[in-house]
């Protein structure tokens, strides 16, 4: 367990790490309120599961970019610590299940050996940043956006302004107008752009903020239409501190970007976002693309191993779905077909052992769980799909109606009402039982969540479900609502699916085929899906798929959901994706206290604005402990200021020269070393004076 100790050469990774270790011991020992300690762990990556005293690791692979060694290490890992399961996730990850929290740490070190790291996986902080799959290699593109999603992950880690906000903050980086990323739905997405100005070409994105699914979808607005390439982190910077700041903390179902946006206005929020910038420690931010690396091709004309294809006609399918031509003329990539995204560490390490010969050295996890080699010579395409047919992970359809997206649902999830891994396995059949052709068909998607929060993205599908309950005769059965019309229309627009009906669960097939057989039969010639269903209306579809909701004719199956053996039962754990803390008047002391160490830190590296940042957020915490200690409601950092000026400097019983004013000079100064030193006295100037207000209170208490 001490080993990671000396085995890492990077002093703030090994500090993680161990702080993680220490905590985990207050923990067990008493001594942290597990509230307070949930909160420590999400942040790196630790996530509690449906089924009590195992965790759920996330380990975070920013624009989903693993090497051969890290997914080897990976693979490893989840041999030793998991249960030698990879699963690839919406956003970019890889998930391991059934974990010991005592082992964490020690399961930390060893990824970091392979600059993988678990900070910021979960919690409420930026999370994994996605991008497109095919960044640098896409025909499309007109320009790699790799290099920025990799500054931007590296900027915003362990960044102050984005350690304990109200809630996630999601980035995507889309490769072209086709927005695979779906830059759409994101708290802040981007579209690369180029431009001619003075006779020179200049690289810049369309940029969108505001955007998400869950429970109440919204499409994002558009912030810029074309932003120049070195404002974007700066950008982002800004519009992440007015989050924090202004951000809802006490309704957790109110507590994104998009829900602050439609609050106060796009108006309002462009305001204040500009009012953030004097404080930014970077005003530009130039990535240095002609540096960034490109992955190197494999030698031309490899020796290969002797192999053999065992089903010729299934290869030619492949070939065509889930192979395609890179930008780099000679070059191809192909996309694996993972189903419900769950790969064996034996499959993995088998794999990725015999690739070598034959790929670069940069693997992607896509979108849709699946996953991307690259820079393969055409001849070397046969022997991939013999590799991949041994481990049958051979199937053509790449992103086709028949790879169905899902999350894991109450397989490990604490949010999880219904299976969606269960009933995505069963739709796969029908299509590839009864619709076979429609593997060459990438205009329909079908997405599966287990809730309505959708992680398996159910609101942007052509056709999309999540897990529900019904009751029937006094019980209660699985059940899934049923979302059409949802889907990607190019350069950052969408579509939100719209809520036609529910069904039980074990009519999902059979939707499936209703809608698709009247698809087949109506619609025009060359009418893609949604087209069709606005052709045709919301209310069609709701009377063609009615008599599949009538709970008349239930049958005893109907109560077992699938993958099950006994009856249904809801079974809601407390969801960890927001890192819902109760706020104990000691721990926000305690907090704030830590902001102030962290200061120190920063200082000692001259970090100044990080350091100017933390002073901050001891302002915010220590306010919110006395305001809590009085009962007053904290809903924003914005009204905690507020509050604390109305209840305690205008009332006369906290001796501060308005509070507003003081805490809000972080905008009013550029991050200096002076003005750096002179916050931070002032903020543990007051912090201590809160603390002996607080020891007069409780003395007072005591005697009374």
């Amino acid at each position: 367990m001490q080993s990671f100790r000396t085995e890492l050469e990077n002093p703030i990774v090994e500090r993680d790490i161990i702080e993680l270790e220490q905590k985990i011991r207050l923990f067990r020992e008493g001594k942290m309120p597990e509230e307070k300690f949930r909160s420590l762990r999400l942040a790196r990556g630790v996530y509690g599961q449906r089924q009590q005293g195992v965790q759920m690791v996330r380990i975070k692979l920013p624009y989903g970019k693993m090497t051969l060694q890290q997914w080897k290490r990976i693979a490893d890992i989840s041999d030793e610590y998991s249960t030698g399961n990879l699963h690839l996730t919406t956003r970019q990850d890889i998930q391991i299940h059934f974990v010991s929290l005592d082992r964490t740490p020690e399961l930390w070190s060893k990824l970091e050996l392979d600059d993988i790291t678990l900070r910021e996986a979960c919690g409420n902080t930026v999370r994994n940043i996605t991008a497109s799959d095919k960044a640098g290699i896409d025909p499309e593109e007109p320009f790699d956006i790799t290099p920025y999603a990799d500054a931007a992950f590296r900027y915003f880690l362990r960044n102050p302004v984005c350690q304990d906000m109200g809630r996630k903050f999601k980035i995507a980086f889309s490769s072209s107008d086709r927005d695979t990323a779906f830059a759409f739905m994101h708290d802040l997405g981007v579209i690369p752009k180029l431009r001619i100005v003075d006779g020179k070409e200049v690289r810049g994105f369309k940029v969108l903020v505001g955007g998400g699914l869950g429970a109440q979808p919204y499409l994002a607005k558009t912030a810029f239409e074309f932003l120049e390439a070195d404002q974007l982190i700066p950008y982002i910077e800004s519009v992440l501190r007015v989050f924090d700041r202004y951000g809802e903390r006490a309704s957790r179902h109110k507590a994104r970007m998009k829900f602050l946006i439609q609050k106060i206005g796009m108006e309002e929020f462009e305001r204040l976002v500009k009012e953030e910038y004097k404080a930014l420690k970077n005003k530009t931010y130039t990535v240095d693309y002609a540096a960034w690396q490109e992955p190197e091709p494999p030698a031309a004309n490899a020796a290969l191993p002797v192999f053999t294809i065992q089903n010729p006609q299934r290869f030619e399918a492949w070939r065509k779905t889930n192979v395609f031509e890179q930008k780099q003329k000679g070059f191809f990539g192909a996309y694996i077909r993972v189903p419900l995204g769950n790969i064996s560490s034996v499959a993995s390490r088998s794999l990725l052992e015999k690739l070598r010969l034959v790929i670069a050295d940069d693997v992607r996890v896509t979108v849709n769980q699946g996953l991307l080699l690259k820079y393969i010579h055409p001849e070397s395409l046969p022997y991939i799909f013999s590799l991949l047919e041994a481990e049958k992970l051979d199937a053509p359809g790449f992103d086709s109606i028949a790879d169905i997206t899902a999350c894991p649902g109450t397989d490990t999830c604490n949010l999880g009402i219904s299976s969606s891994t269960g009933i995505a396995a069963a739709l796969e059949s029908v299509i590839h039982d009864e619709f076979p052709d429609l593997i060459y068909n990438n205009d329909i998607k079908i997405k599966i969540s287990g809730c309505m929060n959708s992680c398996g993205q159910h609101g942007l599908a052509h056709i999309g479900f999540h897990g529900s309950s019904l009751k029937s005769g006094g019980k209660v059965l699985p059940a899934l609502q049923v979302l059409l019309g949802g889907g990607v229309l190019n350069d950052g627009a969408g579509r939100v699916a719209d809520k036609v009906l529910k069904v039980p669960s074990r009519r999902g097939p059979d939707v499936l085929r209703t809608l698709l057989y009247d698809y087949e039969a109506n619609a025009q010639k060359g009418e893609l899906f949604n087209d069709y269903y606005d052709r045709q209306g919301e209310k069609y579809f709701y009377e063609l798929l009615k008599p599949l909701a009538d709970l008349s004719s239930i049958r005893n199956d109907d109560f077992i959901d699938w993958g099950q053996a006994e009856s249904f039962s809801t079974a809601i754990g407390v969801g960890e994706c927001a890192s819902v803390i109760i706020d104990l008047i000691a721990t926000l002391l305690f907090e704030a206290e830590e902001k102030l160490d962290w200061a120190t830190r920063s200082f000692a590296e001259n970090a100044w604005a990080d350091g100017i940042y933390h002073a901050y957020s001891c302002f915010i915490q220590t306010a919110k402990s006395l305001l809590l200690d009085e009962n007053v409601s904290c809903n924003t950092q914005h009204g905690i200021i507020s509050d604390f000026d109305k209840h305690f400097v205008e009332t006369g019983r906290f001796q501060v020269d308005n509070f507003r004013n003081l805490v809000l000079q972080i905008n009013q100064h550029e991050p200096t070393e002076s003005f750096a030193k002179q916050y931070f006295q002032q903020a543990k100037a007051f912090y201590d004076k809160a603390q002996q207000y607080r020891t007069e209170k409780l003395d007072a208490n005591v005697n009374a």
